[in-house]
C-alpha cells in the first residue's frame, strides 16, 4: 500500500545549536557554576533543546523538573519558556491536551509580563499542536500570527522557522504553489542567516513538495542534502525524517529492497529518540514490504509493533496508516473477514481529521471488498459510495487549487490606474499642442511664398488643414477610448471590493452552518444515550436507522460546509495585496522551481502532454533584489501560456512537431533578463498589441480570464521598474523577456 509523506514541524527555543555530547556537557558545567537561580534556569533550557534532538522521553522529564523549579523560585518567564519546551515535546509524544494546558498557562505569564516578542514561540507551537492533528486551517492561523509578531521584532531567525511551518500546512492542504513559496523563502531566509540547521529542516519538507509534485529525482536530491546538513549539525530528528520520507518515496515500487532498508533505519533513529508515531509508521512500512514479498509471517509480527506504538502515540494519521497496513496485510493472504475490523479501526482515527485524499479513497475501496467478500453487501455498497465521495471531494480541492494557481486578483490599484490614465492624457494634449504649433508654422511659410506659389500654395494649405483636422479627429477619439477605459477601469476596481464583501458576508452564515451541524450531531448522540432507550424493541431498529441517517446528513453537511469555507478563505486569500518586502534572491532557482511547477501542473490535467524543456542559467548570476513571490506569479504565468502555445500548436502540427520551451538568464549593463521561449502558435501584429490590456485574451471562452499578463506587466513595470517585451512570429513561437534592474 501507499503511504503518507509524514510533514515534519520545526519548533524552536532560544536558539537552535549543535546536539553533541560536548555541548551538553558544557552546559552541565555550566549550570554547576551559575551565580543563581535565574541562571541556572536559563541554562537548564537550553540544555533542553539540545536533548530535545536526541532523547524526548528524557528532554521532557527535564522540562517538567525545570517547571516546576522556576516557579519555586518565582522566576515566571523561565516557567513560561520550560513550559512551551515541554509542550513541543508532549506534540510529539501525541499527547495533545498535555500539551495545549502548557500553552495556555505560558501564553497567561508572557501576557502578564507584557512580554509579546516571547509569545512568538507559544503560537509557533500552538500551530505545530494543529498541525500534528491534521488540523491544518488552525495550524496556518496561529503561524500566522507568529510571523506577524516576528517580522514586528524584526526576528529574521525565527522568520525562517515560521515560513516552513505555514509551508508545510499549505503542503497538507494540497495547495502545492503555496507550500512551494513559502518553503522558497524559509530556505532563502535561513541561507541569508548562514543558518545550517534550519536549511536542513527545511530541505526534508521541500523535498515532500516536490514529491507531491511526482518529481522523485528532486525529492531525492533534497532528501540527501538534508541527511549530509543534518549529520554535519547532529540533528538526530531531521535525518530520522528523510529516511522516514525516502523509505515512502521507494514504496511505490513494491519490490524495492530500499523501502525495507531506509524504514528500518527510521525505525531505529525513532526508537533511540523516544518518537513512537515515527517508529510505529516506519515499522508498518517494513511489514507492508514483507507481505508483498510474500513473507506474511514476518510482515504481521513487524506491524502488531507498529499498533501498539502506534495506541502509544495518539497521533491519527499514524494510527491510520498502521491500522490500515495490518488490514491490507490480511486481505493479500484473503483473510477479509480478519481484517474488516483493523480497516474499520483505522477509519475512526481520522474521524476529526481533515484528511481526504487518494489513498483514504483506495483504503475505502479496499474494505468494500472485503465487506463483498463475506456476504456485508449492505456495508460494501455505504464503503464504496464513501470512496466515490472522497474521489468527488479530491476533484473538487484540485479544481479549486489550479484555478488559484494564477493567484489572480480583481483588486486593482486605483491610484495608479487613475495616474496611468492621467499622463496618457497629457500625452495626447502635449502631442495636440505640436501639431497646432506646426500648422502654424506652415501657415506662416504659406503666407511669406504666396506671392511666388499662389496656386501652388494654396493646394498645399488645403492638404495641410485636411490632414491636421484627421490628426485631431484621432485624438479626440484617442481621448474618448482613454476616459472609457478609465470607467472600466473604475467598474473593475469596484467589483473587486464587491467581491471581497461577499465573500467576508458568506462566511458568517458558513459558520452557522457548521457550527449547527456539529451541535445537532452531539444532539442526536444524546438522544441515542437517552430518550432512545425508551423505545419500544420493535421500533429501535427503525428509529436507529434513522438517526443513523440524520448523522451521516448531518457530517455531509458539515463537511461541504467546510468545503464551501475553504473557497471562500480562498477568495479572500487572492484578494491580498503584495507585501512589496524585497529580498535578494536566486532567480535562476527561482525561475527553474516555477518552471518544474507549471509543467507538473499541466502534466497532471494532461497526462498525454509532454514537452522538451531546455535552461539555459547564467552560473555567475547574481542574488538579485525581487518580491520573490510577486515575480514567482509572472514566471508562473508565462509559462502556462509557452505550455499552452506548444500545447494548441501540437494539435494540428505534424508527429515529427516537438513542443520546446525554453528559459533563459543573463545579465549585462546592470540588468538581469529572464527570457521564456517557446515553438508554438506565436500571434500576428495586432494581437500582439493588445496582449498586455486588463481582460484581453487569445484563449477560448471560459480558459482564460485576460488577466495574467495584465497584472505580470504591472508587476515588472510599477512593482520592480522593469520591462516586460515580447517578440512573436505568427506560427513560429513567442518570446517573452523580463527585464529587472540588478
Amino acid at each position: 500500500m501507499k503511504y503518507w509523506l509524514l510533514p515534519f514541524y520545526l519548533l524552536f527555543g532560544y536558539s537552535f545549536t549543535l546536539a553533541q555530547s560536548p555541548k551538553i556537557d558544557s552546559l552541565n558545567r555550566l549550570i554547576s557554576r551559575a551565580s543563581s537561580d535565574t541562571a541556572r534556569i536559563n541554562l537548564i533550557t537550553k540544555k533542553i533543546s539540545l536533548v530535545s534532538e536526541i532523547n524526548i522521553d528524557s528532554a521532557l522529564a527535564l522540562s517538567l523538573k525545570t517547571i516546576e523549579s522556576a516557579h519555586r523560585v518565582n522566576y515566571p518567564s523561565g516557567e513560561a519558556f520550560a513550559r512551551v519546551l515541554a509542550a513541543q515535546n508532549y506534540n510529539y509524544k501525541g499527547q495533545y491536551a498535555a500539551s495545549r494546558t502548557h500553552l495556555d498557562v505560558a501564553q497567561k505569564i508572557y501576557k502578564a509580563l507584557n512580554d509579546p516578542r516571547k509569545l512568538i514561540k507559544v503560537y509557533n507551537t500552538y500551530g505545530t499542536l494543529y498541525g500534528m492533528q491534521s488540523k491544518y486551517d488552525s495550524s496556518i492561523a496561529f503561524f500566522e500570527k507568529s510571523a506577524a509578531l516576528a517580522k514586528r521584532h524584526n526576528d529574521k531567525v525565527v522568520l525562517a522557522t515560521i515560513y516552513t511551518n505555514i509551508g508545510i500546512s499549505y503542503q497538507m492542504l494540497s495547495n502545492l504553489p503555496r507550500a512551494l513559496e513559502y518553503q522558497q523563502l524559509s530556505l532563502t531566509t535561513a541561507e541569508a542567516n548562514g543558518d545550517r540547521t534550519t536549511q536542513a529542516y527545511c530541505l526534508v519538507n521541500m523535498a515532500n513538495t516536490y514529491k507531491l509534485m511526482a518529481d522523485n529525482k528532486g525529492a531525492e536530491q533534497r532528501y540527501l542534502q538534508a541527511i549530509r546538513l543534518a549529520k554535519l549539525e547532529g540533528i538526530k530528528n531531521v535525518e530520522l525524517y528523510a529516511y522516514t520520507n525516502l523509505s515512502a518515496m521507494y514504496s511505490q515500487d513494491s519490490t524495492s529492497q530500499k523501502t525495507y532498508e531506509f524504514a528500518l533505519k527510521a525505525a531505529r533513529l525513532a526508537h533511540q529518540m523516544g518518537d513512537p508515531g515515527i517508529e510505529a509508521t516506519s515499522l508498518s512500512r517494513a511489514a507492508s514490504y514483507l507481505a508483498t514479498v510474500k513473507r506474511y509471517k514476518e510482515a504481521e509480527a513487524v506491524n502488531k509493533q507498529a499498533l501498539s506504538l502506534a495506541d502509544a502515540s495518539g497521533q491519527p494519521l499514524n494510527i491510520h496508516q498502521t491500522y490500515s497496513a495490518m488490514g491490507t496485510i490480511l486481505k493479500m493472504q484473503g483473510k477479509c473477514a480478519s481484517a474488516i475490523p483493523f480497516y474499520e479501526k483505522s477509519f475512526a482515527a481520522l474521524k476529526d481529521a481533515d484528511i481526504y485524499d487518494e489513498q483514504t479513497g483506495v483504503i475505502y475501496g479496499e474494505l468494500s471488498a472485503c465487506y463483498e467478500a463475506t456476504g456485508q453487501y449492505r456495508q460494501a455498497l455505504s464503503a464504496y459510495k464513501t470512496a466515490a465521495a472522497i474521489s468527488d471531494s479530491i476533484r473538487g480541492k484540485e479544481n479549486v487549487r489550479k484555478a488559484t494557481e494564477l493567484k489572480m486578483t480583481y483588486e486593482f490599484d486605483k491610484q495608479q490606474q487613475i495616474a496611468q490614465a492621467q499622463h496618457q492624457k497629457q500625452s495626447e494634449l502635449a502631442r495636440t499642442r505640436q501639431l497646432a504649433l506646426l500648422a502654424g508654422m506652415g501657415l506662416l511659410l504659406v503666407v511669406a511664398a504666396v506671392s511666388f506659389y499662389a496656386y501652388r500654395t494654396k493646394q498645399k494649405a488645403n492638404v495641410s488643414l485636411e490632414k491636421q483636422k484627421q490628426e485631431l479627429e484621432q485624438t479626440l477619439t484617442q481621448l474618448r477610448l482613454t476616459q472609457q477605459q478609465l470607467i472600466q477601469s473604475e467598474k473593475m476596481a469596484s467589483l473587486g471590493e464587491l467581491t471581497a464583501g461577499i465573500a467576508h458576508e458568506i462566511q458568517n452564515p458558513l459558520n452557522f452552518v457548521n457550527n449547527f451541524s456539529e451541535v445537532s450531531t452531539e444532539l442526536i448522540e444524546e438522544l441515542k444515550e437517552g430518550p432512545f432507550q425508551q423505545v419500544p424493541d420493535s421500533e429501535k431498529e427503525y428509529a436507529a436507522e434513522i438517526l443513523g441517517d440524520l448523522t451521516q446528513n448531518l457530517q455531509k453537511i458539515n463537511h461541504h460546509g467546510k468545503r464551501a469555507d475553504s473557497i471562500v478563505k480562498g477568495m479572500l486569500e487572492h484578494s491580498r495585496t503584495s507585501t512589496g518586502e524585497r529580498k535578494p534572491t536566486d532567480l535562476n532557482a527561482l525561475a527553474e522551481e516555477y518552471l518544474k511547477l507549471a509543467y507538473h501542473g499541466l502534466r497532471a490535467k494532461d497526462k498525454s502532454f509532454n514537452a522538451q524543456l531546455v535552461t539555459d542559467f547564467d552560473p555567475n548570476l547574481k542574488k538579485t533584489e525581487v518580491m520573490a513571490q510577486d515575480l514567482g506569479r509572472v514566471l508562473l504565468n508565462l509559462y502556462n501560456n509557452a505550455f499552452y502555445a506548444v500545447q494548441e500548436k501540437q494539435k494540428t502540427a505534424p508527429e515529427s512537431y516537438q513542443p520546446t520551451v525554453t528559459v533563459r538568464t543573463g545579465q549585462d549593463q546592470g540588468q538581469v533578463r529572464i527570457q521564456v521561449q517557446d515553438n508554438g502558435t506565436g500571434m500576428p501584429e495586432n494581437l500582439k498589441q493588445k496582449i498586455f490590456q486588463p481582460f484581453f485574451t487569445t484563449k477560448p471562452t471560459g480558459q482564460g480570464t485576460g488577466l495574467g499578463l495584465s497584472l505580470s506587466y504591472d508587476i515588472i513595470t510599477k512593482g520592480h521598474s522593469g520591462r516586460l517585451d515580447v517578440e512573436t512570429q505568427p506560427g513560429e513561437g513567442t518570446q517573452m523577456v523580463v527585464t529587472l534592474p540588478a
